[in-house]
Parts: C-alpha cells; sequence; structure tokens
C-alpha cells in the first residue's frame, strides 16, 4: 500500500470515527449482539480462541519460552514476531469471527459497519487467546 493509500484509509476511519453519532451507536450495536440472533458465536469464537491458546502454550513450555503476554508488554524487540505469531494462531478464527458479524449485520442491522465487525472479531477471538496463552504455558510447566 502506497503513503497516500495508508494517508487515505486513515482520513477515512478518522471522518468515520468522529461523525455524530457513531459512538452511540456502535456501543449500542455491540451490547445488543449477546441477546441477538447468531448469539452462539460468542461462545465459539472465545472456546476456538482458547484452544489456540492452550496449543500454542504447550509449545511454549515445552521449549522454555517466555510468557506470551508478558513478552509482547516488555520486550519492543520480540513484540512484533510474538504478535504476529498470534495473529496467524488465531487467523482462522478472526476470519470466522469477521465472517459472522458481518452475516450478522447483514440479516440483524441491515447496513454494513467494518469496524464494529473487526472489534467484535478481536474481543472474541484474539483477547482471550492473548490472555490465555501465558497462563496455560504456566500450567503446563507446572505440569512437568
Amino acid at each position: 500500500m502506497t503513503t497516500f493509500g495508508i494517508v487515505a484509509l486513515c482520513f477515512g476511519i478518522y471522518a468515520m470515527i468522529t461523525e455524530p453519532g457513531v459512538w452511540r451507536r456502535l456501543w449500542a450495536d455491540l451490547i445488543e449482539r449477546p441477546s441477538a440472533a447468531m448469539s452462539f458465536r460468542f461462545i465459539l469464537q472465545p472456546v476456538m480462541a482458547t484452544i489456540a491458546a492452550w496449543k500454542d502454550g504447550a509449545k511454549d513450555a515445552a521449549t522454555g519460552r517466555s510468557p506470551y503476554f508478558w513478552t509482547v508488554l516488555t520486550d519492543p524487540t520480540r513484540r512484533r514476531d510474538r504478535l504476529a505469531e498470534g495473529i496467524h494462531a488465531t487467523s482462522k478464527v478472526l476470519a470466522m469471527g469477521l465472517a459472522m458479524d458481518l452475516a450478522y449485520q447483514a440479516f440483524v442491522l441491515h447496513h454494513f459497519y467494518p469496524v464494529e465487525a473487526i472489534i467484535v472479531a478481536f474481543l472474541l477471538a484474539f483477547l482471550p487467546y492473548l490472555l490465555l496463552r501465558g497462563p496455560f504455558a504456566r500450567v503446563m510447566r507446572a505440569r512437568k
């Protein structure tokens, strides 16, 4: 992507999120989602992210790697690689989450809000992975 493309994308996102009423709609839509149609994804996505975290936490324990989240927070030299590793591990869950949220938006909201879909996919798929991979690695190390 060119510099102009990145600037245009950033400007578009900024213009969208500063539009009056966007934040109110965003929060109202996010709060409604668990009780609306397709609510099974609020269980499915975190479960899939937890399975990926368990698998990668076991690998971390076997290889003696530092805790995932702690490394992401405190080690700028390895942060990018570890985040990329986590995104790769959850990429299928993230893609599934985006697809399910876009389907929800089409059938229930009758509009597409891509930023909302990204937020929901991140909260349901990547955040549980980020929070659970380190503790799973610690449990596996303690079991040895």
